[in-house]
């Protein structure tokens, strides 16, 4: 009878190492995690540790949920072929209704969004953290007062440098006034913008009005509106050497005949695609090796109009359908075209997605400073 007892009042850390716990806690997926801070004040230490949210987000899978914007609320729409699901989610703007803001890209768990008139909000919508940040010098600048607005040629894109541990909003704009291009880039870290207008390759008139950029191994990519020359596909800003330069297009895709490609990430990989509007298909293009140009590969997808979002775990292409037609809402495909899964009833709007997200319990560097000031200060005050 004592053995039962003393048996029963041992706890979870009697019986197993931390070390293992930290292994175990690792392999959660991140949204259960943050719900495990309650078993222990260990564990709640653990899962609070910058160093373990680095470390799960390293070991993380490819993301697979896309955020989307609806009117003053968004949802995050999880596409895991074994576990679709969604989830409406509310912007932390402070002033109600929010339904005039944008979202510019994400980043490692961020989502960057931009509120009218002039500021932006850094916004983790796992850990609810969020960060408001002005850009006001910027709408000054324009003739149509808003880098987001169908007027105002620009790129932008939100990135990460790892060597400054600092997240990074790149925006180049067309001051139309005085007809001049400017760059900067705006550093989460410092709180500063940095005016890097001298680095900035080619007029902004060949891109989109409104160019959002992707995020790739510590670059920022972006594709021209109408590609006019292979030389001329991808443009990249390294966030690391501050600097450009580009990435040929594939011969398998016709830019003679589809000159407007768009681009995608597929897990670690680029892709441009474009509609094949004579067989009703997508062409699609991956680039397998980064910037080896041989290694770009060429895939179809019998759906007209669609767009790729991401990778399931099992290498399958997530996208979304044609709107107009029976395919309408999520599908996935594998690489020889088969249609594997049909996801119709989840929040699917006519327009592309707004970003692809994942999850993660991750700080802002500046945020991680002021958590470390503050228990500084605890302990000076005991």
């Amino acid at each position: 009878m004592e053995k039962k007892m003393n048996h029963k009042s041992k706890s979870i850390h009697d019986i197993l190492p931390i070390d293992l716990v930290h292994i175990i806690l690792l392999r959660v997926p991140i949204r259960h995690v943050a719900r495990l801070k309650c078993v222990s004040k260990l564990w709640c230490s653990l899962i609070s540790d910058p160093d373990f949210a680095e470390l799960h987000f390293r070991h993380s899978p490819a993301a697979t949920t896309v955020f989307l914007k609806n009117g003053a609320m968004a949802y995050l729409v999880n596409l895991d072929e074994n576990d679709a699901s969604q989830k409406e989610v509310s912007p932390p703007f402070e002033k109600k209704p929010h339904s005039d803001f944008e979202v510019l890209g994400s980043c490692r768990g961020f989502i960057l969004l931009r509120r009218h008139p002039h500021f932006l909000v850094v916004w983790n919508p796992l850990t609810g953290f969020s960060k408001r940040i002005s850009h006001s010098h910027i709408v000054r600048r324009l003739k149509y007062h808003g880098f987001g607005l169908s007027y105002s040629k620009n790129l932008h894109g939100f990135g990460y440098d790892a060597s400054q541990d600092d997240y990074l909003f790149v925006v180049a704009y067309r001051d139309y006034e005085r007809q001049e291009d400017h760059l900067e880039c705006l550093s989460l870290r410092t709180n500063s913008w940095i005016d890097l207008d001298a680095v900035l390759p080619s007029p902004l008139d060949w891109f989109d009005h409104n160019s959002r950029g992707l995020f790739l191994n510590g670059a920022i990519h972006w594709v021209p509106y109408c590609l006019k020359d292979y030389r001329d596909a991808i443009l990249i800003f390294d966030l690391k050497e501050r600097t450009f330069s580009r990435i040929y297009a594939p011969e398998q895709l016709l830019i003679s005949e589809y000159p407007y490609p768009c681009l995608a990430l597929l897990g670690d990989c680029l892709s441009l695609y474009c509609d094949n509007y004579g067989s009703h298909t997508t062409q699609m293009c991956v680039m397998k090796e980064y910037k080896v140009h041989s290694s770009w590969t060429l895939y179809q997808i019998p759906c007209k109009a669609f767009q790729p979002l991401c990778l399931s775990s099992n290498g399958d292409i997530i996208g979304k359908g044609d709107a107009f037609s029976d395919k309408r809402g999520y599908l996935i495909y594998n690489v020889r075209g088969d249609l594997l899964k049909h996801f119709k009833n989840l929040y699917c709007p006519i327009l592309g997605a707004d970003a692809v997200y994942t999850e993660s319990l991750l700080s802002l560097p500046s945020d991680i400073k002021d958590k470390d000031k503050k228990k500084k200060r605890k302990k000076n005050c005991m």
